[in-house]
């Protein structure tokens, strides 16, 4: 008893379309697969699930870009609009610029220089004199950046070198005014317990003649 024929239809059950999504995708991907291989053919295939996910397949030999290129040129639609081929204008603009500035610059590096006429071969050499005279004034300025530096950290050496100097002489004031103190409160302490009459008294070189 073969298979009943399945309606094609919207599976409302939402866990068994996911199923049957996932078996149809796989199913639809081999047969691409296969018609590549066994046919020659050049095959794009690209898959959006419900979800918003993407599934995508293409030949080895070819890619998406390319066969939708071949598709725009024999079926005549227009597959962008005029903001897309405007991007797509300036970004050949821009590889041409990309192309034209390594070539310019390999001519600077003075490769493939041999077939250039005599007019290009001198606005070479000017470009590179312009350009030298430039990167020699900035080392200049940038010597002279070095040198102001070395002043200043020169000056300010100096000057920290003047403010230790200073200190340590205070230092040295204060502990010669602390000694000086001390020696004098021993003198006073000692006499403060010695008996008068043995006390130091100041000489006097003329008590005699007085007596």
């Amino acid at each position: 008893m073969g298979r009943g024929k399945i309606e094609i239809k919207r599976i409302e059950n939402s866990s068994n379309r996911q199923v049957t999504y996932s078996k149809r995708r796989s199913g639809i991907i081999k047969k691409a697969k296969e018609i590549t291989v066994l046919c020659d053919a050049q095959v794009s295939l690209v898959i959006f699930a419900s979800s918003g996910r993407m599934h995508e397949f293409c030949s080895p030999s070819t890619t998406v870009v390319d066969l939708l290129d071949k598709y725009h040129k024999q079926s005549g639609k227009r597959l962008w609009d005029a903001k897309h081929e405007h991007l797509s204008n300036e970004i050949d603009r821009i590889k041409k610029e990309n192309d034209s500035l390594q070539i310019e610059l390999r001519h600077l590096k003075g490769q493939d220089i041999l077939s250039l006429p005599h007019k290009e071969l001198m606005a070479i050499e000017e470009a590179l004199d312009t350009g030298l005279a430039a990167v020699r004034k900035k080392q200049m300025e940038f010597h002279s950046m070095l040198e102001q530096n070395e002043k200043i950290l020169d000056e300010e050496f100096k000057h920290l070198q003047f403010v230790l100097q200073q200190q340590e002489m205070a230092m040295e004031e204060n502990a010669m005014e602390m000694e000086n103190a001390y020696h004098q409160q021993r003198v006073r302490d000692y006499n403060s317990q010695v008996p008068f009459t043995f006390r130091f008294l100041p000489i006097q070189p003329n008590l005699q003649e007085r007596m």
